[in-house]
């Protein structure tokens, strides 16, 4: 197996990971937060936060820079000219400010609701502010993610 094909196996590897694990969290905690089970609530965010550090993360560090060694590899350079090309960095860009608040409001929301589990009590209306948010933000990020894979698969002419 050339590097080539090595390299793009680890891209699309990392690109599932990275989509496939934000959508299973994503499912999991919409409904959890429906549930009205703070057990389940408690156990699914710490999970939630688990799978981003664990997979998450590292796919979305792979990412661009399997991207980038692919561009290399084929000759396009850092091909910023290339609209396919810019646009899917764009909309990673996008995804990217979506997820950092997303990490950081599912964190709180692990403590809290762990925090709730152990004392006995019901979730802070924080929680469900922060949990509102945490959705707010998946939606873009999501869709961002889409048009990526659509991107990278068609690589359409977009303009120019």
């Amino acid at each position: 197996m050339n590097t080539y094909l090595i390299i793009k196996w680890l891209h699309i590897l990392s690109s599932v990971l990275l989509v496939g694990t934000g959508f299973g969290s994503a499912f999991y905690m919409f409904f959890a937060n429906r549930s009205g089970s703070l057990a389940a609530q408690a156990v699914v965010t710490r999970l939630v936060v688990r799978a981003d550090w664990w997979f998450t993360t590292p796919a979305g560090i792979v990412q661009p820079i399997s991207g980038f060694y692919l561009m290399y590899l084929t000759g396009w350079g850092l091909s910023w000219d290339t609209p396919w090309i810019l646009a899917s960095l764009i909309l990673y860009l996008i995804a990217g400010l979506c997820w950092l608040p997303v990490v950081w409001l599912q964190i709180r929301m692990a403590d809290m609701a762990e925090l709730a589990l152990q004392q006995g009590q019901a979730l802070p209306q924080k929680y469900f502010r922060y949990a509102r948010r945490w959705e707010l933000l998946g939606y873009p990020a999501f869709i961002a993610m889409l048009g990526i894979y659509y991107l990278m698969v068609n690589k359409p002419v977009l303009w120019g």
